[in-house]
């Protein structure tokens, strides 16, 4: 594990146990963890205290004698480079995600756990889409990646593969909500493309490893892609689609739906025109999504002004190259490095975190900071530069 994750044994253990008794996942647990106080808590209360929760017999047997084999298997997962495990009570928790009515009590993350915290669209659609489909879907991806935008979906096979495909090749990470366990791939088809999310991108699940795939968990997975997302671009859909419950549970969570209309005779279009009958956005280019993701993008940059702690009142705009001096900017070799990356024409925020070699999370506060200094401009698609 890495030495950064906050977490000792004894905190992983607590989670790890908590999150393998039965029906005690997502918001439940949250729940639970809030009446207790934490995991220690939860997992130190007595019989009685765990009846009085509401906690049934097999749920207090699996707290009360958990399963050291397979604590111990998920340790050694753990230990394991990229591996991680992020806790409701973390503050590496996915802020948006934090926010949604149900949030998962935990993730299991494989590969880099900043890459939650860029602004992020989901793209969806059929697992059996039309020719025309696949190309939008590798088009609009490609290019919302290179807008700024991380693209997040649920490695299914389709539209959801290809659009995970598009952004990788574009040289841009991207996020997979799978609905097993890490250690699971499925389907297998999509073995080669979770390797490549694993190296570039990052895999996502608040299933415990071994979790096979069950019909009940992808309505469940796909309020996690909704979730982490600042809108979902649904590509094509059938009329009974599991996708069109991906759209509703995005605008039951105040995500903006984004449908892309086709022709009349092409049944996978049908699903896209209900939804933009029931009111999501029509769109015909990338433009006009961004455009409407600024609202919510800017509730994530709060998020970041809180996780740094920083009150603008008490800071002076200042230049990193002459005059006003700060030691807190100019005397951190991080900033200077970011500080360089920067021009006066708009970068996406990716290719800054690419090309300064730090992580997404330190590039994002970073940002916030010298924005808020009126040092950098924010621009439309996730995309800074140098003040004018």
């Amino acid at each position: 594990m890495p030495a950064d994750t906050g977490f000792a044994v004894n905190n992983y253990k607590d989670w790890l146990v908590a999150l393998r008794a039965p029906r005690l996942g997502g918001s439940r647990l949250v729940r639970l963890m809030k009446h207790f106080d934490g995991a220690g808590a939860l997992l130190s209360a007595t019989h009685g205290q765990l009846r009085k929760a509401g906690l049934d017999e097999d749920a207090i047997a699996a707290i009360r004698n958990p399963d050291e084999q397979l604590f111990a298997s998920d340790l050694e997962w753990l230990e394991q480079d990229s591996h991680q495990l992020i806790s409701w009570q973390d503050e590496r928790y996915p802020p948006l995600l934090r926010d949604i009515s149900s949030p998962p009590a935990a993730l299991f993350v494989e590969g880099d756990p900043d890459i939650l915290w860029l602004p992020q669209l989901a793209v969806i659609g059929s697992r059996n889409p039309t020719t025309g489909g696949c190309d939008n879907a590798r088009d609009f991806a490609a290019e919302l990646s290179r807008q700024g935008l991380t693209i997040t979906s649920g490695m299914a096979s389709g539209i959801d593969s290809v659009a995970h495909q598009a952004a990788l090749d574009s040289g841009k990470p991207t996020v997979a909500v799978m609905g097993t366990g890490l250690d699971r791939i499925y389907p297998a088809s999509s073995k080669s493309l979770a390797l490549r999310i694993r190296k570039e991108g990052v895999l996502v699940s608040e299933l415990p490893l071994g979790t096979g795939a069950k019909r009940s968990h992808f309505p469940s997975r796909n309020r996690i892609i909704s979730g982490l997302s600042l809108g979902v671009l649904v590509i094509e859909a059938g009329l009974r689609s599991g996708t069109l419950i991906t759209a509703r549970l995005a605008a039951n969570q105040g995500r903006d739906v984004f449908a892309l209309p086709g022709s009349i005779h092409n049944p996978m279009a049908k699903g896209c025109h209900r939804l933009i009958r029931d009111g999501a956005k029509l769109v015909e280019a990338v433009d006009e999504i961004l455009t409407e993701l600024a609202p919510m993008a800017g509730q994530l940059a709060g998020e970041l002004k809180r996780q740094i702690e920083l009150q603008p009142t008490d800071r002076v705009a200042v230049s990193l190259d002459s005059g006003g001096y700060d030691p807190q900017l100019d005397e951190d070799p991080d900033y200077r490095v970011l500080w360089t990356c920067l021009g006066y024409d708009p970068k996406p925020i990716d290719t800054i975190i690419e090309q300064s070699g730090l992580t997404a999370r330190a590039v994002s506060a970073m940002l916030l900071m010298l924005e808020l200094r009126g040092k950098v401009e924010a621009h439309t698609g996730g995309a800074y530069s140098r003040k004018k």
